[in-house]
Order: C-alpha cells, then sequence, then structure tokens
C-alpha cells in the first residue's frame, strides 16, 4: 500500500488522502478566464461589440489575479511560486527525463507558465484598449501588436496543456480535476 492511502478498520486500502491546494477563487479565475479568453477569440471578427466587452471582463480578472497573487492563499501568492530561471530550466530538464519533483501547487514551470500567460493577456488587453482610444485609432502596429499577442498566448496555452498532461501522467495524478475540485494527493 502507497504511503498516501489510509485503511479502514477493516483494513481495505481507501482514496489517498488529499489536500485543499486551489482556493475557489483561482479555480472560479482559471475557468472563467479560459471562457472569456475563447468567447473573445470567437468574437473578434464577426461580433466586435461583444469582443470589447469580454475583453473588459478578462482585464478585469486579471486585474483579481493581481491582487489575488500578493493576498490570497498560500498557493494562489506569486511567491509560492516564481522560481528563479536556474531552477525552471533545470525542473524542465527534469520532465523531459520523466523524473521531476513533485510539487504540491505550482512546479516551476507551472509558475512560469503563470506569468508568461498574465504578461501576454495584459498585452492583449492593452493593447485591445488602445485600439479603442482616439490616440491609436487605425493604427496598423497596435492592431498587429494585438494579434501577435493573441497568437502567442495561444503558443503558450498549447504548452501549457501539455505540460499538465505531462506532469499528470508522470506524477500519476489527474491536475485538471484538480483545478476543478480544489484538492490534490498529499
Amino acid at each position: 500500500m502507497s504511503a498516501d492511502a489510509t485503511k479502514t478498520e477493516a483494513g481495505s486500502q481507501m482514496a489517498p488522502a488529499t489536500v485543499r491546494v486551489w482556493d475557489p477563487m483561482v479555480r472560479i479565475f482559471h475557468w472563467s478566464l479560459l471562457v472569456c479568453f475563447v468567447a473573445a477569440y470567437v468574437s473578434a471578427e464577426e461580433f466586435e461589440k461583444y469582443h470589447v466587452q469580454i475583453g473588459y471582463v478578462v482585464a478585469g480578472l486579471v486585474a483579481f489575479r493581481l491582487v489575488w497573487g500578493l493576498i490570497g492563499s498560500k498557493h494562489a501568492r506569486f511567491s509560492d511560486f516564481i522560481y528563479r530561471p536556474r531552477l525552471v530550466l533545470g525542473f524542465l530538464r527534469d520532465s523531459v527525463a520523466m523524473k521531476a519533483k513533485r510539487y504540491i501547487g505550482h512546479n516551476p514551470a507551472g509558475g512560469a507558465m503563470v506569468i508568461a500567460l498574465l504578461l501576454a493577456i495584459t498585452g492583449i488587453a492593452v493593447s485591445g484598449y488602445m485600439m479603442e482610444m482616439d490616440a491609436f485609432w487605425g493604427e496598423e502596429w497596435v492592431e498587429d501588436l494585438h494579434e501577435v499577442l493573441v497568437n502567442l498566448t495561444l503558443g503558450l496555452i498549447a504548452l501549457h496543456v501539455i505540460g499538465v498532461l505531462v506532469a499528470s501522467f508522470e506524477h500519476k495524478e489527474n491536475l485538471i480535476k484538480s483545478m476543478i475540485t480544489g484538492r490534490k494527493r498529499g
């Protein structure tokens, strides 16, 4: 029996003990941002009014996450998952070899991805807002920047999903489920 599992009085094995990792605010933010990003992407060409409104919601979500990263629960705080670049690179090397250390909260690559996604999405929101301003109305470079940041974010999302799947496989746990329930194996 694994050290993570508990026994009943009759001696049969129960499910592994879990710990609360992702608070409700982190989970609501995560899934809301996903839904809003998809909605903004889908509405970009044909439904500009909705696209702009969704962009404001995204900006509000990011603003909330920045504050929550300072005052939120332990694993929501930036101080819990910002690592030195050398540690991130070492973690990625170990992940490729399928011998990376398991983390209860964000691992070093996951923490770096959170920061990268927040920066890219902030850039999308700022450039989108700039396109609505008189000072930048019709400026090709602002529209190009907005589009480049959206495409960069799509790439980051793909890497994020791959990282989640690799870590889930490597550590034999469902990280997608943990972002729904808030709990992980202890």
